[in-house]
């Protein structure tokens, strides 16, 4: 999934108002671009959401596209993050036909990808795994041979890397607002 060398990742802060994913994810359309995954949900701030889109597209009509974005009044921040210097992730839900014979080779796959079982019927087994895309690719790979009744991804959320500077402000700032609370 993540080595389509024509993926671009953008993660777009949005005002939180019926009708901006539609507004958003049809310019894409008109432009003729194919969204390749689509996440969505509150921000950090009240009132904003974050959209993370996996688009299939050339750098250069790529500008073009942020610049249309950038005109929809509800966009506040386009940020397009390269795969390097990213964390990337997503959730992965299967249900796993696993027979009473086949269930502990199909529990012992789920340990090594550090999934967890959600359920266990007769003959399946629904299991949930979250992590970088590849790994997903990998533990979906795997699953198939004992076949999949449903499999279900949310999509990829991103956010750029910290660099080591913003990493020590972080914890800075964490430990500030522990002494706050502490103090009040």
């Amino acid at each position: 999934m993540s080595d389509f060398p024509n993926h671009h990742i953008l993660s777009v802060l949005v005002q939180n108002r019926p009708g901006v994913l539609a507004r958003v994810s049809g310019l894409f359309a008109r432009r003729g671009f194919n969204i390749y995954s689509l996440a969505v949900a509150p921000a950090e701030e009240e009132g904003f959401s974050r959209i993370t889109i996996v688009v299939d597209v050339e750098s250069s009509p790529l500008e073009q596209v942020t610049k249309q974005l950038f005109k929809l009044i509800e966009v506040v921040k386009i940020s397009e993050l390269d795969p390097r210097r990213s964390v990337e992730r997503e959730l992965l839900l299967a249900t796993v036909r696993a027979a009473a014979e086949q269930r502990s080779q199909v529990v012992e796959l789920t340990s090594i990808f550090e999934g967890k079982i959600l359920a266990v019927g007769v003959d399946a087994v629904t299991v949930s795994l979250d992590g970088h895309p590849d790994k997903l690719d990998d533990f979906e790979e795997l699953i198939a041979s004992y076949g999949i009744v449903e499999l279900q991804r949310t999509g990829r959320v991103a956010l750029p890397n910290l660099d080591r500077e913003a990493r020590q402000r972080a914890v800075n700032n964490n430990r500030n607002n522990q002494d706050k609370g502490k103090a009040g």
